[in-house]
């Protein structure tokens, strides 16, 4: 006999009606939600997140992983004014003082060059003491109408963990021409541990091959990719044109914006004793300041020399190891013109002369820079090397 089974008037539900006074944030665990933070990073973005809840609020300050993107320098000067007039003359000032330091070092290189780049550098700011950040924890609490600047000291006061920081200018202290090519990389302890500058009076991209073969000069590009061909000097294009004068340039300037970045750094460092890691860059990659957790210990220990001309870490004296090629071409048919490398150490690490040690252990050169610099700076630490020396500024 067939038996029918009857339909339950009252079905069990698989998904039970939701409650509307759950709170799921609330099944999120701790970890999880730093873990989120943590990828977040950018010190705005958390600040916002920090006026969510109590519970993000209280979870905010614990973050490691901080970026604190600055989004316009203000100097002492200006800060009475409007921050829209205050960002266009951030942005005119760094030309207007690559202008006067090629004047002064082109004028007075052979007299008192130390004594003419420290009062030039003295005038200007080159890290914000009030920038446009406004992701305090605390500050958000209260909203107001207008728009208040802060320093990134500031900013960061209410984070307790910080263990990898990386502060964005909104651009390079140093103004070149378009078309020039200028970055450096220092790694900085109590005072300068090492530095890399890669310079490039002309980039030619790879847009026409053949464009690119009339313009170069093919016995200058047949030397350049052989490094056996160099005759023991430093070929006759590096000193025409005013080629000599433009790396000097490069070169004391480049050591000038690191110094300054690294003097205005000392308040970060000493409030926060968790850092492992420091970077100071800008949006448009000029310039790299690195420090390690080692290095950022040697200066709570031991305190930087600063400048007496101007507000920054005083440069000791130094041997530099420089490379050049009148064209380097890339694999991605890229050419440099006026390619120059430059390595430089204290002298009291390098033993003086660019010893054995020195010479084989050059990773820290070919590994400065990113792509397609890289194979760039690869490229010319194969070919002959010329030593020179500097003294303390």
């Amino acid at each position: 006999m067939a038996s029918f089974l009857s339909p339950d008037p009252t079905p069990t539900r698989i998904h039970p009606h939701p409650n509307p006074d759950l709170d799921h944030f609330d099944a999120i665990p701790d970890s999880l939600l730093m873990l989120i933070f943590n990828k977040i990073g950018d010190v705005k973005a958390l600040g916002r997140c920090a006026v969510v809840s109590r519970r993000f609020h209280s979870l905010v300050p614990q973050v490691e992983n901080v970026v604190v993107r600055v989004d316009c320098v203000i100097s002492d000067d200006d800060s009475t004014s409007s921050s829209s007039s205050s960002s266009t003359s951030s942005s005119d000032k760094p030309r207007s003082h690559f202008a006067n330091l090629v004047r002064i070092v082109f004028g007075n290189f052979f007299y008192k060059p130390i004594h003419a780049l420290g009062q030039l550098i003295g005038n200007k700011r080159l890290l914000p003491q009030s920038a446009a950040v406004n992701a305090g924890v605390d500050e958000i609490d209260g909203v107001n109408g207008g728009v208040t600047h802060h320093s990134p000291t500031q900013v960061l006061k209410n984070f307790n963990e910080i263990k990898f920081l990386r502060i964005e200018l909104p651009s390079g202290e140093l103004g070149i021409d378009d078309g020039v090519l200028l970055k450096w990389r220092a790694d900085f302890g109590s005072t300068l541990d090492n530095c890399v500058i890669l310079g490039a009076s002309e980039v030619i991209k790879a847009v026409s091959r053949s464009c690119q073969v009339e313009n170069l000069n093919i016995d200058d590009n047949a030397g350049n990719n052989n490094s056996n061909n160099d005759n023991g000097s430093i070929p006759e294009s590096f000193y025409t044109n005013g080629g000599l004068k433009l790396r000097v340039v490069w070169t004391i300037s480049s050591l000038i914006a690191a110094s300054a970045r690294h003097y205005l750094l000392q308040p970060i460092i000493s409030e926060h004793k968790t850092l492992d890691s420091l970077m100071l860059t800008d949006v448009n990659g000029q310039g790299v300041l690195c420090m390690n957790r080692e290095q950022l210990e040697e200066l709570r220990v031991k305190p930087l020399s600063a400048s007496s001309a101007s507000k920054r870490t005083l440069v000791p004296a130094l041997n530099m190891r420089l490379w050049y090629a009148p064209h380097l071409e890339l694999p991605d048919g890229v050419v440099l013109k006026g390619a120059t490398l430059v390595a430089i150490r204290p002298s009291e690490q390098s033993g003086g002369g660019g010893g054995k040690k020195e010479g084989s252990d050059m990773s820290w050169v070919s590994s400065a820079f990113e792509e397609p610099f890289g194979t760039a700076a690869k490229m010319l630490v194969k070919r002959r090397t010329y030593c020179l020396e500097m003294n303390s500024f």
